[in-house]
């Protein structure tokens, strides 16, 4: 931050403060020129006005309040930048990567800082590390068990359930299903595959799905002719004549999607024969899709939860679309 912004919100912090505590002063003086609990000589509806004031509970509850907002900030960050006596933070608000981080918060664990993100990682991992190895090794400790084995594992799914509720349901939702630009993941309709080795690459390297905009090549008719063949092979009806334009025209999309639009996973291509449409399977958002392209990023999870934790998760996400019991 800023020395200027810092200032700023310091000024802004304490001036507040101060004003509040200004008005409770001026607040408890009598200037109605009446003595206190006397008559104000105002009536409305039968009811007359007495020259109170401010109970003293209220007063001192205030004032104890202001006590403790200044108290506050002179222990712990609240005024720009300065960091408070204690030296408290709840987290290196400075990196700007992983590494940076990582880095970060290794160096507050190697330190003791008061950084109470740090602590909190200690304190979990301390907690739950053993029980994290325990699940996704064999006995001798050093060998992963395979992800179908852990899928079996039903204390093993309770843990990687947690694991994906925590990391992973803000884009594919806590029950999986996924939502507009995120896949279900309990449909088995892969983009990359659906092997339980291929769903812990997916998970560890993170993915980035490209598909380009092709209203400069195909222009608006030609967008509008490949939605309509589009829609028809996923089994819907559509004019003919326009259909059998769009097939034509297909022929640039088949490099990715193939001849016969059953995708490819090596590129994340869908499969447009089977309905199930991550942007939307409606004509406007298929031909949104075509026009503008598309472009799906899925983040590597490996630096920041370990191989352990993506074998959990990947057991689990793997039993969503699989019978487990076999």
């Amino acid at each position: 931050m800023t020395t200027f912004w810092s200032l700023w919100i310091t000024i802004i912090t304490l001036g507040t403060i101060a004003g509040i505590a200004a008005m409770l002063v001026w607040c408890s003086k009598d200037k109605m020129g009446v003595e206190e609990g006397e008559d104000m000589g105002h009536e409305y509806d039968g009811i007359r006005e007495i020259n109170n004031p401010l109970p003293k509970w209220w007063s001192y509850m205030f004032w104890a309040t202001i006590i403790f907002g200044l108290f506050y900030l002179f222990l712990y960050p609240g005024l720009g930048n300065y960091k408070g006596f204690l030296g408290w933070q709840s987290s290196n608000q400075t990196v700007r990567s992983v590494e940076e981080s990582k880095l970060a918060i290794a160096n507050a664990q190697k330190e003791k800082r008061l950084d109470e993100y740090a602590r909190e990682l200690d304190e979990a991992q301390a907690k739950f590390g053993e029980t994290f190895k325990t699940l996704a090794y064999d006995e001798s400790g050093n060998n992963l068990r395979p992800i179908t084995e852990i899928a079996a594992d039903s204390e093993a799914i309770k843990v990687g359930q947690r694991l994906f509720i925590q990391n992973c349901a803000q884009c594919h939702g806590s029950d999986a299903r996924g939502q507009l630009g995120y896949p279900n993941l309990t449909d088995n309709a892969w983009l990359y595959g659906g092997e339980a080795e291929t769903i812990k690459t997916t998970i560890m390297e993170g993915r980035q799905g490209v598909m380009p905009a092709w209203i400069d090549s195909l222009g608006k008719d030609g967008v509008r002719e490949v939605t309509t063949y589009v829609l028809g092979m996923s089994g819907r009806k559509v004019n003919a004549k326009e259909a059998a334009a769009g097939k034509q025209r297909f022929v640039v999309c088949a490099a990715c999607h193939g001849t016969d639009g059953k995708g490819n996973p090596a590129f994340g291509a869908p499969d447009l024969t089977d309905n199930t449409w991550l942007y939307g399977g409606s004509r406007r958002a298929v031909e949104a899709t075509i026009t503008h392209g598309r472009l799906g990023v899925m983040p590597a999870w490996k630096d920041i939860l370990g191989e352990d934790k993506v074998q959990l998760i990947s057991a689990y996400v793997w039993g969503l679309g699989n019978d487990t019991d076999k």
